[in-house]
């Protein structure tokens, strides 16, 4: 799943105690954050695979700091580390903990099995990635549903709260439309073309970046102790 991952960054954000979205949204994409990193350094394998899945080229045969259960794990206890010094607040620290940790659970849905609990076998996976009709409206209503939800809860104070949603969901849809209709792989290539780990972390910074601008110009409807 790609943006199907902002939902439960869009739902979070409207708890009282919630990190800011920007920092939500990076959250929910901590764990391949991470993945591209390793990958670019060499720690984590993964090839392009001509039919590899119905939607989806990646075999992602070797990723066990990122997308092992522990792993995650541990990536969101070092995020929920990380918010707890900087604002003192357990419930924040939390929540983007659990933020960093659906990453994991929603994987589990679509990926075929190359998800473990440890980083070695039994792997695991429901792969809704050869499930076309089923995974593209499940991802839209993760991704859109969370921004519906968001926008009903929230009030626009300033421009970028009126126009950042709709700037937010073009970005998404045109990002998710190139995962699911670019350029797909004819033969085996491995490693992955060197290009592929920067776009994917520059469309992650992208979105990150428009959900921070978007948030600064809406509140909460019901402010915390009202």
């Amino acid at each position: 799943m790609f943006i199907g991952h902002y939902g439960v960054s869009f739902v979070a954000a409207t708890q009282p105690k919630a990190p800011p979205l920007g920092t939500l949204f990076v959250a929910a994409q901590l764990i391949d954050f991470g993945f591209f990193g390793f990958l670019i350094a060499g720690i984590e394998k993964a090839r392009l695979v001509p039919g590899m899945t119905a939607m989806n080229p990646m075999d992602l045969y070797w990723m066990p700091w990122t997308h092992s259960l522990v792993g995650a794990i541990a990536w969101s206890v070092g995020l929920a580390i990380l918010i707890l010094m900087l604002t003192r607040s357990t419930a924040t620290a939390a929540i983007g903990g659990i933020v960093v940790l659906s990453h994991w659970v929603i994987d589990l849905l679509v990926h075929t099995q190359d998800l473990t609990i440890i980083g070695t076998p039994p792997k695991f996976g429901f792969g809704l990635w050869n499930y076309p009709l089923i995974e593209m409206p499940l991802e839209l209503f993760f991704a859109y549903g969370g921004l519906a939800w968001y926008l009903s809860r929230t009030h626009a104070t300033g421009a970028a709260g009126r126009f950042g949603p709709w700037l937010l969901a073009l970005v998404m849809a045109g990002l998710q439309a190139f995962n699911w209709f670019g350029p797909q792989p004819t033969t085996i290539i491995d490693p992955p073309p060197v290009e592929m780990a920067p776009l994917g972390l520059f469309a992650y910074v992208l979105m990150a970046a428009i959900a921070w601008w978007m948030a600064s110009g809406r509140d909460l409807r019901v402010k915390p102790g009202h």
